[in-house]
């Protein structure tokens, strides 16, 4: 290995790691997107196409973050913390999962009706997501650290609201829903749509995490 290699390995890929954040985070907006598209749609075959849609970018954003984990290590120096990227693109990973998750139930079960509840979830996930886009995105030169400190602000108030809506909703079931087995059906959608704002909150916690070190 000649000395300019040496110096080449050593030096940090950013034209690697910052594509490839910004990629992942473009992947998870446009999860929540179809998301929100699903529940809002009229037409069965149209909520489908979306559904399907949403599956297709969580596979998606599983080999996005193989790519970063392959970056970590083949990298000797990295844009900032290890321990830090892997957190932030597993934290994405986590809130796909549950996004699908949802989205998943929401066919299996044939949900056929969409309670305000499940669509309001939906939105505040969408909403989320395009705050975490937008921390993300400046992530590249962390020349305006205050915009991705109000970005995840943003996050933990609509985390904050997501749960309130969530327990309103399932008091609101229990109340009212006779037929046990469409019960536990909506209690497990509404339970995955609250725990992908909870997943979009550790994610803005690492995003904070990366701006205190680097500050």
């Amino acid at each position: 290995m000649t000395i300019n290699q040496f110096i080449s390995f050593l030096l940090p890929r950013d034209k690697s790691f910052y594509p490839l954040f910004e990629k992942a985070a473009e992947n998870l907006r446009a999860s929540a997107d179809n998301l929100c598209l699903a529940v809002t749609a009229t037409a069965p075959e149209q909520r489908i196409e979306y559904m399907r849609m949403v599956e297709k970018l969580e596979h998606k954003g599983d080999e996005i973050a193989h790519e970063i984990f392959n970056e970590l290590g083949k990298n000797f120096i990295t844009p900032f913390d290890r321990e830090d990227i892997h957190r932030l693109i597993s934290r994405i990973d986590d809130v796909l999962d549950y996004i699908h998750g949802a989205s998943k139930r929401m066919e299996l079960y044939k949900i056929k009706h969409f309670t305000p509840e499940i669509i309001k979830l939906s939105e505040l996930i969408q909403t989320s997501t395009h705050e975490l886009h937008t921390a993300i995105m400046e992530l590249r030169n962390l020349k305006n650290l205050r915009k991705i400190t109000d970005a995840c602000v943003r996050v933990n108030s609509i985390e904050n609201h997501a749960d309130d809506i969530f327990d309103n909703a399932v008091a609101k079931l229990f109340d009212e829903e006779k037929n046990a087995v469409e019960l536990i059906k909506m209690k497990e959608i509404l339970s995955a749509l609250e725990t992908a704002t909870d997943k979009a909150e550790d994610c803005a916690n690492v995003l904070e995490s990366i701006i205190v070190k680097t500050a």
